[in-house]
């Protein structure tokens, strides 16, 4: 029970970036779906929002829970890729503030308008782009540099998003835009975590012949085909080309899961968890070009496998996994991990069917049912995580090392 305490803050919680990023991550999926549901039941009303609530929803699901957890992994990851030292605590503080006003900001653009929440936002990430994409540039073999190319699309999206709300033009574009710049990259942010897991899992069992290698050729492929579709989508939205794009990014996913079949070390959670991210996004975007094919719209269910299931199952993992080992506890062995995975798995197939013409007579069910798997997933997370984020490390280790 000890672990499950929830300790107040203290100086603990500035020992690392993805300390506080991580926490508020988990505390916004709550806030904000408990929010959204009670909104859909009429219980919590939301203010008047430019867009309406549906854009606020697929936003805040973007551009507050993903960009939260972005921050505390990149803060914190481009550290250990360049060797430089971690940003102070005062630009970590500054990096909250914004974040927070941006989801404060929209929630009151009704009255306020669109641009204090966008002066938030923008700030938020161009300082994070500044601070994370110097030391990446600095490095003198660049491998990393994919992270900040894919943060500056993800700015540049953000930007067109809040010009398009300012103009009452399309602003859902953009936020598909973004979805693809997300799956992009977990497609880079997985294969760098996995070379390390998929090895040392590997090494514990023996025998091996080969170590595991996340082959960019594969990867490269995987997230072309997920920027064609995404840049097809979004200049060319409806195109029946789009279909085929779609089928071809989820075809591309299929081929990455080849690196991932390595024997029964698959069955470990270190392996089997990103696995089945993979695994999530091939079947949204497989679901999406079905659909376009077909005539039929099943775009709102692969969007929530992309979103619901993949990212947020991609997201729990990377907060267990740096979360934890930049805090100086090592990887957590308890079952809490993969039952919390097995709840983001569910909901997003369940959230998925709810936006199927065959489930339609069940939708309200389907959709609650996963809104209220998401809460407890996340509040899993946040019991079994809370002391290892904002308590002391008990290595005597410093900062964001990693543990022993």
């Amino acid at each position: 029970m000890k672990n499950r305490t929830f300790p107040g803050p203290s100086a603990a919680l500035w020992l690392c970036p993805c300390r506080p990023f991580f926490l508020l991550t988990a505390a916004h999926a709550s806030i904000a779906m408990a929010w959204w549901l009670g909104n859909l039941a009429g219980l919590l009303a939301l203010p008047e929002l430019p867009g309406g609530s549906v854009v606020w929803h697929i936003h805040e699901m973007l551009f507050g829970f993903a960009t939260a957890a972005l921050a505390g992994f990149l803060l914190t990851a481009v550290v250990e890729f360049t060797g430089t030292p971690p940003a102070p605590r005062q630009t970590v503080q500054i990096l909250l503030l914004l974040w927070a006003g941006g989801r404060l900001a929209y929630l009151l653009a009704g009255w306020l308008g669109v641009w204090p929440a966008a002066l938030c936002d923008l700030a938020f990430l161009g300082l994070l782009m500044v601070k994370t994409g110097a030391p990446l540039w600095r490095d003198p073999q660049r491998r990393h540099l994919a992270f900040f190319h894919a943060l500056a699309a993800l700015t540049a999206s953000h930007a067109g998003f809040y010009l398009a709300l300012a103009r009452d033009g399309d602003a859902m574009a953009w936020l598909r835009l973004a979805i693809g710049l997300l799956m992009m990259l977990i497609v880079v942010a997985m294969s760098r975590i996995s070379m390390r897991l998929v090895n040392d899992v590997l090494e514990g069992q023996g025998g091996i012949t080969a170590p595991y290698l996340a082959r960019p050729p594969r990867r490269n492929l995987a997230t072309f085909t997920i920027a064609l579709y995404s840049l097809g989508e979004f200049l060319l939205p409806g195109n029946a080309a789009g279909g085929w794009l779609a089928l071809a990014a989820a075809a591309a996913m299929l081929n990455l899961l080849n690196d991932w079949h390595v024997g029964r070390a698959l069955g470990q959670r270190w392996v089997l968890v990103p696995y089945l991210v993979y695994w999530l996004i091939a079947l949204g975007y497989g679901l999406i070009g079905s659909g376009r094919l077909a005539g039929e719209n099943w775009q709102s269910a692969g969007h929530h496998l992309l979103l619901a299931g993949a990212m947020g199952l991609a997201i729990l993992f990377v907060m267990a996994v740096a979360g934890r080992m930049h805090s100086g506890h090592g990887l957590d062995h308890r079952r809490w991990l993969p039952g919390a995975a097995a709840l983001l798995i569910a909901l997003g197939l369940l959230r998925a069917a709810a936006g199927l013409a065959a489930f339609a007579a069940a939708y309200l069910t389907l959709l609650n049912l996963a809104g209220l798997l998401w809460l407890l997933a996340w509040g899993i997370y946040l019991a079994y995580s809370w002391s290892a984020l904002a308590g002391p490390r008990p290595d005597g280790g410093k900062g964001c090392d990693e543990a022993g």
